[in-house]
């Protein structure tokens, strides 16, 4: 249950595994978006611990708090009910999608890339798109709003995104707040999009991982930059 500790609603939900804990936070992070409300949170391993407060209420706890705590409550009772399993779920409805962006200059000649592919690793659709002279991250969030919506096409139910910037998967998670007003326009875009699935999972790869959808990146900018 929620309790009141200094000025904030606290609590601690514990699951079965990082994964589940993920999910969660996914599930919070866009309900919050919805909410115009965030929480201040941790996560470790299994244990996701919130706090509530309002900022502009001096860090009070008012009925935006509650609203949201309450809402909060009942993911994390949808989730116990369900008993979601990462690897069954995604087996029978879910697609993967790696993307990646990449700019030569920051701001430079861009590009976007992504990859989605069945839960037995084959490749559906591998697409690199030239966007002109941008930054890096405005190519890694192309990237993924370009892929999302083609696994919408594919009717996907279910999305497990890998990227290898930390920083969006974060801002993704809610985590982190997109300061940058230039990127806020396409984060809300996704924001929207995300609301089409049952669930969309994000999880940070190292660069080496997410060859596949680099390739693409690099591939659109050689040929669009004749290399």
């Amino acid at each position: 249950m929620w309790q009141e500790k200094n000025g904030s609603l606290y609590r601690e939900f514990i699951f079965k595994d990082f994964n589940q804990a993920f999910v969660f936070m996914q599930l919070v992070a866009k309900e919050a978006e919805r909410l115009r409300h965030h929480p201040r949170w941790e996560n470790d391993y299994n244990k996701v611990r919130i706090w509530l407060s309002t900022h502009e209420d001096q860090d009070n706890i008012t009925d935006h708090d509650r609203t949201l705590a309450k809402a909060i409550n009942e993911i994390y009772k949808k989730l116990e009910s369900d008993k979601i399993d990462e690897n069954n779920t995604t087996k029978k409805t879910g697609l993967k999608l790696y993307t990646d962006g990449g700019s030569r200059g920051n701001p430079g000649p861009s590009a976007s890339g992504y990859v989605l592919l069945d839960m037995d690793d084959k490749v559906l659709v591998e697409r690199g798109v030239y966007l002109g002279i941008t930054t890096n991250n405005q190519a890694e969030y192309r990237a993924l709003k370009l892929g999302l919506e083609e696994a919408l096409k594919l009717q996907a139910k279910q999305v497990d995104v890998y990227m290898d910037s930390l920083l969006i998967v974060n801002q993704m998670l809610g985590i982190f707040k997109v300061k940058n007003s230039d990127l806020r326009p396409v984060h809300e875009m996704i924001i929207k999009l995300i609301g089409s699935f049952e669930r969309v999972k994000f999880t940070h790869v190292p660069r080496e991982l997410n060859k596949l959808a680099d390739a693409m990146v690099n591939k659109a900018l050689d040929e669009e930059l004749m290399i």
